[in-house]
């Protein structure tokens, strides 16, 4: 029981879930994160109450309870942005969370109580603590998007931040009119964050 509710942190409103979420903050240290071995990040998926990944479910966990509400989490050894080629595929350089909720919506601060529910306080004071270091889109990208007629480009809107510890990418698709129903937040190395504004910059 205590595990659907675990589910249902990544799908009701932030609003009614703070008790829940601080008692499993607790009970669930952060034991994974990008720049460790892909060994220790599949023992910390297996072991987490609330990724809790079904057979043959690895580095990548996805949920859907209906076709109106998904959630993934995906840990990778590429590095975020455009596929680069990589020589290391031992080590986890990127994990990302990508929510979809055409029932409630998803905003910034939903995003956010994901990253604490999934890797504790540290990792949050961190994000939380960590230093924009892009915000788009700009009034050009806007107007470009317009032109090329491309809504979900115009609709893009993300950050990047950098933390004593990780990098950290935001993204939610809103559109001009009604409220956002996709976002993902992603964690990476701070090794990988030059790459990625570069790209967000120039896409």
């Amino acid at each position: 029981m205590l595990k659907q509710s675990l589910l249902n942190l990544l799908i009701l409103p932030c609003s009614l879930i703070p008790w829940l979420t601080a008692e499993i903050l607790v009970n669930t240290p952060v034991k994974a994160l990008p720049g460790q071995s892909t060994e220790e990040v599949i023992t910390w998926i297996q072991a987490h109450p609330t990724l809790r990944p079904r057979s043959g479910e690895k580095l990548s966990i996805s949920r859907s309870d209906t076709a109106a509400q998904r959630f993934t989490f995906q840990a990778s050894v590429l590095p975020p942005g455009r596929v680069t080629f990589t020589r290391d595929r031992s080590t986890i350089r990127t994990e990302r969370m990508t929510m979809f909720d055409a029932v409630n919506g998803i905003t910034l601060q939903r995003l956010e109580e994901s990253l604490r529910v999934i890797y504790g306080l540290d990792v949050y004071q961190d994000y939380n603590d960590a230093q924009i270091v892009y915000q788009y889109p700009n009034q050009s990208a806007i107007n470009t998007a317009r032109l090329a007629r491309t809504p979900i480009r115009e609709a893009l809107q993300g950050e990047l931040r950098v933390g004593d510890r990780y990098g950290y990418w935001i993204e939610i698709a809103q559109p001009k009119q009604g409220k956002a129903i996709t976002g993902k937040i992603t964690v990476l190395l701070k090794a990988d964050l030059d790459k990625l504004e570069t790209e967000l910059r120039t896409r």
